[in-house]
């Protein structure tokens, strides 16, 4: 008997970064001003077993670092990869894919590819050809998202008529969906509570109000980031690059304070930090709101009872100051807004000439002009408003559409074994200039840099795997980690060190590069003394440190250069079954890389170029050649 299918179109994502979760809510906004039922929800809060049950499903799925799933699809993916579904498991089930990639990268939009592959070998129907986003592209995944929508709700209506009503070109006017935001705020008279996180001395009471603030949020924060694994207080920060010399990189030292639970970091792992907003730049965007910091509220999902983010300690029945909440969950002078975000304030304009200019930034003949002013300019939400003042959003509205306020990724440059109780991090402070001249910090790294170790501030810090997995100390390494990239390769080395003192270890060979051996050349005291004598990288062990000043001489040479080099060194340890690991720059470092391994193997192998190749794909098959790269 055919199970009896859903009567709502599903609409699931998959985001690293929050660009597929604003297509995917964009794509349900769509559908409600259309009358069609839908459902939204991200992957890793969906059931994969319940697929068959649903008539149409729209896949939204971004792909990171080279070519990999989101961190809330791989469950989901995993199951689709079950060997036991059959060719005809999704028979019925009409869907649609959309991806969010890159094509600087060299796998674009890998991940909707092999899913649509995937949905089609196990019996589902395309409902029209998958699109793909490029963020190279003047207006963003925009650029191609709009066209594919026009297209998709055409095709749908001609699959399921029931689902619109009126057609698929009969649209609610959006005055009505104005005036029914998602989130409900109700005030609250409070005597006393503590207002920032970062001042506040009652480590318990921070752990509280960062947990209330978290759970009340709108937004899911990826993993259910409510509830952080520690909190940490730096106990060092160390220049690591010459002053003016065009970078700032940093090596900062963090102690465990308020452990939920044992911490069990090991080394290749990734540590995600909250920062701290400047407190002038929440002040000013307060103000600009007219909204009261020392206001006391408790925020709701409209029509969703209070427990909808889960169970940590009850806290959505407790109110918390609003200008906690803001500093806490909204980014308000780091993130840019989103298109929905113009569409909202067009409404809510009391100037005519700034809601005609809001409303053509909202349509479609404005986007490239949107993108230019606002993506590419990096605007913030408090340059937005402050560039439309006549616009009174009410807060319900804000914290529904501002960007939330988003932890950051770290590899960790140490291992708990050398530092029980420490994590450590090598910070490069990120600034840069937009198109039209104007200069543009990171966030996170700034704000991590300017901290001073005496100040008693309290991070809010969260540990999980990356893509470099623990060697074991029997595993011959090769290691490949140009500027920053050499931060999880220290703790290789520190951790390997203190195995070496209670029995036998394999050969470490390193290849560093940096441009001045002056100005960047980061942990220079560092490498020598394990590269030495009887150190773990040093020749006589069968390991090596070599390094590149790509600036130093007339001609510049690079970490492929030192590798080119040593290519039978290299060869010898890959004979010896060793696991190759690159980290760094995600632009063209990696495939640069690949492309030296392969001529090293064809080389040294005696086999030509694309048996060579053969030869590494086979490597990296069978966990091998790892890879952790950032933009």
């Amino acid at each position: 008997m055919e199970e009896e299918k859903s009567n709502k179109l599903l609409i699931l994502y998959a985001s690293q970064t929050g660009n597929a979760l604003d297509a995917a809510e964009r794509m349900g906004r769509e559908a409600e001003r259309r009358g069609c039922p839908v459902v939204v929800r991200s992957m890793d809060d969906y059931d994969a077993k319940s697929l068959p049950r649903e008539d149409i499903v729209i896949f939204v799925v971004s792909t990171t670092g080279q070519g990999d799933t989101p961190d809330s699809m791989k469950v989901f993916w995993r199951f689709l990869l079950q060997k036991n579904l059959s060719k005809h498991w999704l028979k019925g089930v009409h869907y649609a894919v959309f991806g969010l990639g890159d094509s600087g990268y060299q796998k674009f939009n890998f991940v909707a590819k092999k899913l649509d592959n995937r949905l089609l070998n196990l019996g589902a129907t395309a409902v029209i050809e998958r699109g793909l986003g490029d963020d190279q592209h003047p207006s963003g995944y925009e650029g191609a998202l709009d066209p594919w929508l026009r297209s998709l709700w055409g095709s749908l209506y001609q699959i399921n008529p029931s689902f619109f009503q009126h057609g698929p070109d009969f649209v609610i006017p959006n005055v009505k969906l104005i005036e029914q935001p998602k989130v409900h705020i109700t005030y609250h008279k409070v005597e006393k509570a503590h207002s920032q996180f970062t001042n506040a001395l009652d480590l318990k009471g921070i752990q509280v109000q960062f947990e209330r603030a978290r759970s009340m949020s709108p937004v899911k924060f990826s993993n259910y980031k409510n509830k952080p694994d520690c909190f940490l207080k730096m106990i060092k920060n160390q220049p690591l690059t010459r002053p003016g010399s065009g970078k700032d990189v940093r090596h900062l030292e963090f102690e465990f304070e308020f452990v939920s639970s044992a911490i069990q970091y090991e080394v290749g792992h990734v540590l995600e930090i909250l920062p701290g907003q400047d407190p002038a730049a929440v002040d000013a965007f307060l103000q600009c709101c007219n909204l009261n910091p020392e206001a006391f509220i408790i925020v709701h999902r409209t029509g969703i009872r209070n427990n909808f983010l889960g169970t940590y300690m009850n806290t959505t029945e407790s109110p918390i100051k609003l200008r906690t909440f803001v500093e806490l969950t909204m980014d308000v002078a780091s993130a840019s807004p989103r298109r929905y975000f113009f569409e909202v304030m067009s409404f809510f304009a009391k100037s005519e000439h700034e809601r005609e200019r809001l409303q053509y930034f909202a349509s479609p003949e404005g986007r490239d002009d949107l993108y230019q002013y606002n993506q590419k300019e990096r605007r913030t939400v408090l340059e937005v408003l402050q560039d439309f003042p006549s616009v009174q959003m009410p807060f319900e509205w804000l914290v529904q559409l501002v960007p939330p306020l988003k932890s950051r990724a770290f590899s960790i440059s140490s291992s708990l074994l050398v530092h029980p109780n420490q994590v450590h991090a090598t910070v490069s402070v990120v600034s840069w200039m937009t198109p039209y001249k104007r200069k543009r910090n990171g966030l996170c790294s700034t704000w991590l840099a300017g901290l001073d170790p005496q100040q008693n501030i309290y991070i809010p810090a969260w540990f999980h795997k990356g893509s470099l997995p623990r060697p074991p100390p029997s595993l011959p390494l090769i290691l490949v980690g140009p500027g920053t990239g050499c931060a999880p390769f220290r703790g290789f080395v520190e951790e390997r060190a203190i195995q070496s003192l209670s029995g036998p270890t394999a050969p470490i060979i390193f290849f560093f590069g940096c441009r001045n051996e002056e100005n960047d050349f980061l942990y220079k005291e560092f490498w020598p003394i394990h590269s030495q004598k009887e150190g773990i990288l040093s020749e006589a062990k069968g390991g090596g440190f070599y390094v590149a000043f790509s600036r130093d001489q007339p001609k510049k040479v690079y970490a492929q250069h030192k590798m080119l080099e040593q290519s039978q060194r290299i060869w010898n340890l890959l004979v010896a079954e060793a696991s190759i690991y690159v980290a760094g720059s995600s632009t063209k470092m990696p495939s640069d890389i690949w492309s030296t391994f392969e001529e090293i193997v064809s080389k040294e192998g005696g086999i030509p170029k694309d048996s060579a190749t053969i030869w590494l794909k086979a490597l990296n098959k069978a966990g091998k050649y790892h890879v952790e790269a950032w933009s």
